[in-house]
């Protein structure tokens, strides 16, 4: 009879206790928004919340110069290996940039607001605004020339440096800042290579437009695969990735990072291209806005 007292206060004990964890953990659900519960070994740990970084907005006003060159869509991709700058979506408002702003690639994909000022003879009225995509790099002469270092130069296509100065001025003196690519549809992963070698070019990008790392992971693996930069936006894998779904990790130079999960199915070929449903996002431009005279 004792015994069974014993088995029912005991019952009643942690009938209790669970009542008392429930509402607990529901309570901790309910602030989910302030807090987050996790749950180990019995034990609840309160950490902080998840802080989301807030979109890529445009830079400071910098004052640099500005040319022009010509040639084919196919040309202006350069040392970014954007081949056709225009089948890819740039379109033709696209720049080579100086040594000191291209810094070795990793501006590939960035994009600027562009105007000329301070010349009424050469400028075209009302300090239209520019904006170009960063797909090539104006290689330094090394003897004083507009993209040696520490000049910061962008050199436009023609139909680009048209849109914000006359012909005939040749060079334009501008103003100039980073502002957010705004992209239609999510980030593009095009794989080439060999089964010993593979090279990702990863395009569209929107946000801060300029990548900084990359991972990769195929279906059977369990941790992440670094890529390395190979030359402007191609990024190297020498891991094993035929005959696997992969999934991509991408990081902008503002620090944000989005994954592209199980973008690339099994049966993926080398030169194929595949589209990501994700993207990163930048603020509005407001292209009126421009730098004090």
């Amino acid at each position: 009879m004792a015994s069974s007292s014993q088995s029912k206060a005991l019952s009643a004990t942690l009938l209790s206790l669970a009542l008392t964890m429930s509402f607990f953990l529901s309570e901790c659900h309910a602030k989910s928004s302030i807090h987050h519960v996790l749950r180990r070994f019995g034990n609840v740990v309160v950490s902080p919340p998840h802080k989301h970084k807030p979109p890529f907005k445009p830079g400071p006003w910098k004052e640099a110069h500005a040319t022009f060159y010509e040639g084919g869509a196919g040309t202006y991709g350069g040392a970014c290996g954007y081949a056709d700058v225009v089948k890819l979506g740039y379109g033709e408002n696209t720049a080579a940039l100086s040594s000191v702003l291209f810094n070795n690639g990793q501006k590939c994909g960035s994009c600027y607001e562009i105007k000329c000022f301070n010349s009424t003879q050469w400028c075209k009225p009302g300090e239209q605004s520019l904006i170009v995509t960063a797909t090539d790099h104006c290689p330094a002469d090394n003897n004083g020339g507009w993209c040696d270092p520490p000049r910061e130069h962008f050199d436009l296509t023609k139909s680009g440096f048209l849109q914000i100065a006359e012909y005939k001025a040749g060079i334009v003196p501008i103003r100039y800042r980073q502002v957010p690519c705004q992209k239609q549809g999510g980030i593009r992963f095009e794989i080439t290579g060999n089964p010993y070698f593979n090279l990702v070019s990863i395009t569209n990008v929107g946000g801060s437009g300029d990548v900084m790392s990359v991972e990769v992971k195929g279906d059977d693996e369990l941790r992440w695969s670094p890529l390395t930069r190979n030359w402007g936006q191609k990024w190297q894998s020498n891991s094993k990735l035929i005959g696997e779904g992969l999934t991509f990790r991408v990081r902008t130079s503002d620090g944000k990072t989005t994954t592209a999960w199980n973008v690339v199915p099994k049966n993926w070929q080398f030169g194929q291209s595949f589209v990501s449903q994700k993207n990163f996002r930048g603020m509005p431009l407001d292209t009126n806005n421009g730098p004090n005279p």
